[in-house]
């Protein structure tokens, strides 16, 4: 995988971690992502980190991005302009040190014409 090649050749010493946005339920992806606090919902018996604290000074690999909820987009962005990420449940910052690295079969700017992608993420 040419993600975790970049990684690998990289300097960075943290974890290398993979989601695939395909492969989670939209209501439950926040949740894995940004991790969560005990009882933020039901079921949330403790509280566990996600995806990106996980990959803190490494890399996260987002694959299958364009399926990722368009909500969950706009928290995306706070992340990529701040370098910081809030559990589900809380409102306390943690500063991320984390290089992301996105991927997709599907056509980004169709799915920004038919406002299922965000604008902001691509480029001309």
């Amino acid at each position: 995988m040419v993600a975790e090649a970049i990684h690998d050749e990289s300097r960075r010493k943290g974890n290398f971690i993979a989601l695939n946005c395909a492969a989670i339920p939209s209501e439950l992806m926040e949740a894995e992502i940004f991790g969560f606090e005990k009882g933020a919902f039901t079921g949330a018996l403790k509280t566990t980190i996600g995806k990106f604290e996980q990959a803190d000074k490494g890399t996260l690999f987002l694959d299958e991005i364009g399926d990722m909820p368009f909500g969950l987009q706009t928290k995306l962005l706070r992340v990529l302009e701040n370098s910081v990420i809030s559990r589900v449940g809380s409102n306390k910052e943690i500063k991320l040190d984390v290089r992301i690295i996105c991927a997709t079969h599907k056509d980004l700017n169709e799915l920004v014409e038919t406002n299922v992608f965000r604008k902001t993420y691509c480029s001309a």
